[in-house]
């Protein structure tokens, strides 16, 4: 398995190959990767990237997971329409094959992190669109070793709603020992009880009891809303499972996506108390205030000086505005991004950092 690299993201305009249909409220978009940007789009299974376009006479940015394994040449991402979704509902009604767009060079670590994959046994736990990197791990695994194996549990509503459905079929068909597929639907009877209904507690814990044993398995990933994922972290850390061999992912709304005025003006009146932000991207370093009253996080304070610092999804979830603090000491709100190793080495969330001393730096680069 190659090693995982953080590197900060970067936007390249790429045209769009296909768009295919998978249910009535998702897609899948592929993007051309021209040779020359071939190095800075190469991936690992789990990945993500991040998409900006102009909507509604916004920028607007979202992440997506990779949906395929690597290819050189082509990178897919999932897009399944929220209900109330600026983005989603966008993309779904104005994308089209020819079409350019800007995504973000890949990122995150949604990936594994075992060495050699012979013999190992990864298992996923996904709701709705969080299946969109699982494909892609599932598919790598069973292709990188004719001994490894994955097991996948899959939630949604009804079977209109699974998306990647005959995806997944055929992938079970050409990996029938090797690949355990379990469909669990809340809204539509099964012929097996365990299959039906949402997963709680209970139903989790009879899963792992009579389908997927944690004991068998050596690495894990959840990829869902919050409550699912906290829960299934609960549960598994409860039967013994390390947590450092279990890898999560949250996804989010579209409707409950980043705000549309970072960046906007602050005032600054004499006699404001005020926190100096200094941060270096691409070399450069600059300088701005923030009004202590203001309460603003780091990367909204530097997105008024500087229009290209990285953020994606803006709420402490996909890691892209990561930087290390190198001085001063921050507040942060929220992390589902960032791994304790790199807490440690004073790595944060600019998006969810708020300053707590008069003086905080920054490095987007290292």
């Amino acid at each position: 398995m190659a090693t995982l690299t953080r590197r900060r993201g970067r936007f390249h305009e790429l045209e769009i190959a296909e768009v295919r249909p998978l249910t009535a409220d998702s897609i899948e978009v592929t993007f051309a990767v021209p040779p020359e940007l071939q190095d800075q789009y190469a991936y690992l299974p789990g990945q993500y990237v991040a998409l900006r376009a102009r909507v509604d006479g916004h920028e607007v940015r979202r992440s997506y997971s990779i949906c395929r394994p690597p290819t050189p040449g082509r990178i897919s991402v999932g897009i399944k329409r929220d209900l109330g979704g600026l983005f989603s509902v966008w993309a779904h009604a104005n994308l089209a094959p020819g079409d350019r767009i800007e995504v973000m060079s890949p990122e995150g670590g949604f990936t594994t992190r075992l060495p050699d994959l012979d013999h190992a046994h990864l298992a996923g736990i996904a709701a709705g669109s969080g299946i969109t990197p699982m494909m892609a791990l599932a598919a790598h695994v069973l292709s990188s070793s004719p001994t490894a194996q994955f097991s996948l549990v899959y939630t949604n509503r009804a079977t209109q709603d699974v998306m990647f459905l005959e995806d997944l079929a055929d992938l079970k068909d050409r990996h029938p020992s090797r690949l355990a597929l379990h469909h669990v639907l809340s809204r539509e009877q099964r012929t097996a009880p365990l299959l039906s209904g949402r997963i709680d507690g209970d139903k989790l814990t009879a899963i792992l009891d009579g389908l997927l044993r944690p004991d068998t398995v050596t690495e894990w990933f959840l990829c869902g809303p919050f409550d699912l994922v906290a829960l299934c972290r609960e549960v598994l850390e409860g039967r013994g499972v390390p947590a450092d061999s279990i890898r999560f992912e949250l996804f989010t709304s579209d409707a409950d996506g980043p705000r549309m005025d970072r960046g906007r003006p602050v005032v600054i009146d004499e006699g404001d108390d005020v926190r100096r932000i200094e941060f270096t991207l691409d070399g450069l370093t600059s300088t701005v205030e923030s009004p202590v009253a203001a309460n603003e996080a780091i990367l909204d304070a530097a997105l008024r000086v500087r229009g290209d610092v990285p953020f994606a999804c803006a709420g402490g979830v996909c890691g892209t505005c990561r930087a290390r603090l190198t001085d001063g000491e921050v507040r942060m709100t929220q992390n589902f991004a960032l791994e304790p190793d790199e807490l440690e080495r004073g790595y944060v969330l600019t998006c969810q950092s708020h300053p707590t001393t008069d003086t905080v730096v920054v490095d987007y680069d290292a």
